[in-house]
């Protein structure tokens, strides 16, 4: 069985002490969903979202176009892409 991917975001900046990375949508996602995260050689990651940040503010749900900080389960870099797993 293939999992479907849809394209939600890129990575625009990354903290890496904090291990937080700093995401714009460009499709809606909630706290539970997996995603992959995918760039550069030797980065492609499975990981499931446990807390979404907006404006210093945890969010279940965050809609398409915010830039979001998400925790990272390794280092990533700015323009690496996101999709959700269906």
């Amino acid at each position: 069985m293939i999992k479907k991917e849809k394209p939600i975001g890129k990575v625009t900046h990354y903290f890496g002490k904090i291990k937080v990375a700093v995401v714009k949508l460009s499709a809606p996602l909630s706290v539970g969903e997996k995603i992959r995260v995918s760039g550069g050689q030797e980065t492609d990651f499975r990981q499931t979202v446990k807390s979404i940040e907006y404006d210093h503010k945890k969010l279940v749900r965050a809609g398409k176009g915010k830039a979001i900080g998400l925790k990272m389960a390794k280092k990533v870099r700015e323009g690496f892409k996101l999709f959700k797993l269906k």
